[in-house]
């Protein structure tokens, strides 16, 4: 079963919340927070708040804490405010502070491998051979 934690209205862009959030995918939950916590981009500390509520989440729901890997993930565009900055003659220039709604889901078991990842790491292992 899937434990879901999701933080709406971030004050960040989804394109940059997605590089985190593509960073921790498929790996255990201790793993990912110790990525996230030595990640110097600014939206690491906004991943891994919303990664420990689906953590609490899981634990409040009697899930076995030390099986949980990071499962999925969806990085949405929410909605965009609109300011303008004055410029010369009487000009303005639109600036747009996006945000974005992260959705975290986290699991218990084995993380799931896609065929082609799977299919990667045989490669790997018959050059180590």
């Amino acid at each position: 079963m899937a434990y879901v934690s999701k933080w709406r209205f971030a004050r960040i862009t989804a394109r940059k919340a997605r590089l985190l959030t593509d960073l921790i995918r498929n790996k255990p939950v201790g793993d990912a927070l110790d990525l996230l916590k030595f990640n110097k981009k600014r939206g690491a500390v906004m991943v891994a708040k919303v990664l420990k509520s689906a953590i609490a989440n899981a634990d409040t729901q009697e899930a076995d804490v030390e099986e949980l890997y990071f499962a999925n993930s969806f990085c949405d565009d929410g909605p965009i405010m609109k300011r303008f900055m004055p410029k010369d003659r009487g000009k303005s220039f639109s600036i747009f502070k996006r945000t974005c709604h992260i959705t975290i889901e986290v699991d218990e078991g084995k993380p799931k491998m896609t065929k082609a990842k799977r299919k990667q790491l045989e490669v790997r292992r018959d050059r180590l051979k």
